[in-house]
């Protein structure tokens, strides 16, 4: 940091007085827990999100309309949705330097997350979690969103930057690679559908959280019920297959998403038709026979889109997913792949599922 400050002074800008710890695993944003009593701290990765008004603005308005809809419904506010403290200078964030922007959110207590180890019973929640969510932002007005990373789930313009890191191959690993260059070429050809849907009318543009893995969702400790979404950085406007696909992306794999013994790694038939019973109590009567059509495609599209970005950023010299190994990225590809190659043999029995 160009200026010298602990976490615990910088708390201290939100008017919070407390120790802090390390907490939890994402690959994009630095988290701490602060103890007695409990917020969440983030530094924001700017790197990424190069505007953290614009990123904080959105994630204002979408929980203060939560808010409005969990009271309403005579819900409590403060589980069902992201409390966000404000910092002493009246801004949702406190900014020490360009790259060192925090924010605060009140913790969410009696609640856990899940990561790998789940149940069809956590996925089914995890299906009423994510569609109630979407339910509720069905009447939010889309066009008062930013777009916090541009073209995020853009497959073609993904596939794009996958091919300038292939020409460019900065960071000298593209001759070990080829295996998986040419399958990400080869698989190209269909990955446009959900962007095409979009731009000619047939698939709505919706508010989407575009990034639904399973530990993006607090579930009650006790119940086991879905309580609060939570990781509101890429809120934006998209396509409900985005949100649908890209929770059983990693919900619907019987390994981690980087395990690097491929054998492990195939696509479970019977976490899908929870997952999508769950997301179907709340969202069927609000999708389109269009979408209903393209959920399992949709699974398969996010599949490879994700590999396709890790296989990017291995080329790039890793400079957008946090890694823990060498070649962390490209055993997150591979792995990806597979996924792949598995769903494409199960599409039918996957369409089956939805028809039922």
């Amino acid at each position: 940091m160009k200026k010298e400050m602990t976490m615990s002074e910088i708390l201290q800008q939100f008017e919070v007085a407390a120790e802090t710890e390390s907490y939890g695993n994402g690959h994009i944003n630095d988290t701490y827990l602060a103890t007695t009593p409990r917020y969440i701290l983030q530094r924001i990765n700017t790197s990424i999100f190069k505007k953290p008004d614009e990123l904080m603005s959105n994630i204002e308005n979408v929980t203060a309309f939560l808010r409005e809809k969990i009271a309403a419904a005579g819900g409590d506010a403060d589980r069902g949705t992201l409390t966000v403290i404000p910092a002493k200078n009246g801004e949702t964030y406190y900014r020490l330097d360009e790259q060192n922007v925090f924010r605060v959110y009140k913790f969410i207590e009696g609640t856990k997350t899940i990561e790998n180890s789940k149940t069809e019973k956590d996925l089914y929640e995890a299906g009423v979690g994510f569609g109630h969510f979407q339910k509720m932002l069905a009447d939010f007005p889309v066009e008062k969103l930013f777009e916090t990373i541009p073209d995020f789930h853009n497959t073609p313009r993904r596939i794009e930057a996958l091919k300038e890191a292939i020409r460019e191959d900065k960071a000298g690993r593209g001759s070990s690679v080829k295996k998986e260059v040419d399958f990400a070429l080869e698989n190209a050809l269909w990955a446009d559908k959900v962007v095409k849907g979009m731009e000619d009318g047939s698939i709505p543009v919706r508010v989407t959280h575009n990034d639904t893995k399973i530990n993006n969702i607090l579930f009650d400790q006790e119940s086991g019920k879905a309580v609060c979404v939570i990781d509101l950085d890429t809120v934006m406007p998209g396509s409900a297959l985005y949100d649908f696909g890209d929770a059983l992306r990693m919900g619907g794999s019987t390994a981690a998403e980087d395990e690097t013994d491929l054998e492990k790694v195939e696509f479970d038939v019977g976490a899908f038709e929870a997952f999508a019973k769950g997301y179907l109590s709340e969202m069927k009567e609000a999708l389109t026979e269009t979408e209903m059509e393209l959920l399992p495609l949709s699974v398969k599209l996010m599949t490879y889109e994700c590999g396709i970005r890790f296989l990017t950023d291995y080329l790039n010299g890793d400079t957008y997913f946090k890694i823990h190994r060498e070649h962390h990225n490209l055993d997150r590809a591979r792995n990806q792949f597979k996924l792949v190659e598995d769903i494409t043999g199960k599409e039918e029995i996957l369409a089956g599922v939805i028809k039922r």
